[in-house]
């Protein structure tokens, strides 16, 4: 169920739920209005049988008077004289504008609708068997797929002038109402149209699918390729605008970047005079503070910068072993004296960026061992997806804190134990490294102890088959 509202949100299934509607809905009535042509068309050459029948009995009648007392006693078909009085009701308009445009005798015939009693032929000729007798087919009326017969009373006079009444009767026809639509034809248009609105749907979808794609690839990675311009005129259109985008962005970006490092270097100068000057201090106290804010400007430059280059960095991807640089990061921060463990590797090897991938994972083992005092690595797949966990031994952060600690520039030096605070950008980078290479990057406080951070690939570029480790 929660697929198909799903389905239903999206363009495609939008589209197909008014392509299904709009198609189902014209064919129905294309269906009907065909039927109801086809219906009266029937019945105007069934009403002109009528008229031919009647009108060749008439004109027997007039031509033959000799004959005319032997002709009505045997009657024609499906006509025969009336004797005796029957219950009229409406006159047949229909049928006596058909027989007035035949002129002659039957320019001014009255017909009106009776008792079907008056078509009945007498008593002796209801001797045949029921099974053999055509008559007896006029008993199923009930007949869901026929309509009933009628009998009509026809008045007219001859040429010379003798009045005739006779009873003029309709056979029963085949009712075409919802017997019309066949279940196994409504079946196969249903099917048809369904398919065809949703081949149709996919089509028109399938650019804004391709176009929102590249949108979430491109936050990732300003420097992926661009969108190929290909389809109709509109979407041809829409391709070119998002690559215009594209290499504005990237040079936006360059631009910035290029600002903070030439800012950089020109810092470099100032503050190593700066330094050199303050070495000259004789106040011992006083030395050290000022050589300490220093030192938290230079580290704050370097930050910003790193923290530009991490948006931009053109470095290409290439088959990483995700346990080997977890074991490489691990093994530099133990070497640096601190506490850090790899307990579980993953067996993955993914499409990448190496250098990005070991600033990312040094960032979080450094905070991990800096804040925590202890990091405790762990790899893992589920399925298609993987993922790695660093836990630390530290107090943790407030549910409130563990997204803002990704603001730039924020620090909780409160919240968790430290010595010395940076410039707030580890994690600011941190994530933009992760986002860059398709991972999530977030924080939670561990339910023994700790606050753990979790990077996962839930659609990681496998480079090759995850592989046992031994």
């Amino acid at each position: 169920m929660r697929r198909l509202r799903r389905f239903l949100s999206s363009m495609t299934g939008r589209l197909f739920v008014i392509l299904l509607v709009g198609m189902m809905v014209a064919a129905i009535g294309a269906t009907l209005l065909a039927e109801s042509r086809r219906q009266q068309e029937f019945e105007r050459q069934n009403l002109a049988r009528t008229a031919d029948r009647l009108q060749g009995f008439v004109n027997l009648l007039d031509d033959n008077p000799e004959l005319r007392s032997r002709l009505l006693a045997v009657g024609g078909r499906s006509v025969r004289e009336v004797k005796g009085q029957f219950r009229t009701g409406e006159a047949d308009v229909a049928l006596e504008e058909a027989l007035a445009a035949r002129g002659g005798v039957l320019a001014n015939t009255q017909v009106r609708a009776t008792s079907f009693r008056a078509c009945l032929p007498p008593l002796p000729e209801f001797l045949p068997p029921p099974e053999r007798s055509p008559r007896t087919r006029h008993v199923h009326s009930r007949d869901p797929a026929f309509t009933p017969p009628r009998c009509r009373l026809v008045e007219l006079r001859l040429t010379d002038g003798t009045p005739l009444r006779l009873a003029l009767e309709y056979p029963s026809m085949a009712r075409r109402g919802a017997s019309a639509f066949d279940p196994w034809f409504l079946s196969l248009m249903v099917l048809a149209i369904g398919v065809l609105a949703y081949v149709v749907a996919r089509i028109a979808s399938s650019p804004l699918q391709r176009l929102a794609k590249h949108a979430a690839e491109l936050g990732q990675d300003l420097q992926r390729e661009p969108l190929p311009v290909t389809g109709p005129l509109e979407v041809k259109r829409a391709a070119e605008a998002f690559n215009a985008m594209q290499k504005r962005l990237q040079r936006h970006l360059g631009e910035r970047t290029q600002m903070l490092a030439a800012i950089t270097h020109d810092l470099q100068t100032p503050l190593t005079r700066l330094r050199l000057r303050l070495e000259n201090v004789t106040d011992e106290q006083l030395r050290e503070r000022l050589v300490g804010d220093l030192a938290a400007m230079q580290a704050l430059i370097r930050e910003g910068l790193e923290l530009a280059r991490s948006a931009e960095s053109a470095e290409q991807r290439a088959a990483l072993d995700l346990d080997s640089l977890l074991e490489s990061v691990v093994e530099d921060a133990a070497e640096s004296g601190h506490d850090a463990t790899l307990e579980q590797g993953s067996g993955a090897v993914l499409m990448l960026r190496p250098l990005a991938m070991r600033r990312l994972f040094s960032n979080l083992v450094d905070n991990a061992v800096k804040y925590g005092r202890h990091a405790q690595v762990r790899a893992s797949h589920d399925g298609s997806a993987v993922e790695v966990r660093i836990r630390d031994s530290g107090p943790g952060l407030s549910e409130e804190e563990l997204e803002a600690v990704f603001t730039p520039f924020l620090r909780l030096e409160t919240s968790r134990s430290r010595e010395t605070g940076g410039a707030g950008l580890g994690l600011t980078i941190a994530r933009a490294l992760a986002e860059k290479d398709g991972a999530t990057l977030h924080l939670r406080n561990h339910p023994e102890g700790g606050l753990e951070a979790i990077v996962r690939w839930d659609a990681p570029q496998w480079a090759s088959a995850l592989r046992d480790r031994h």
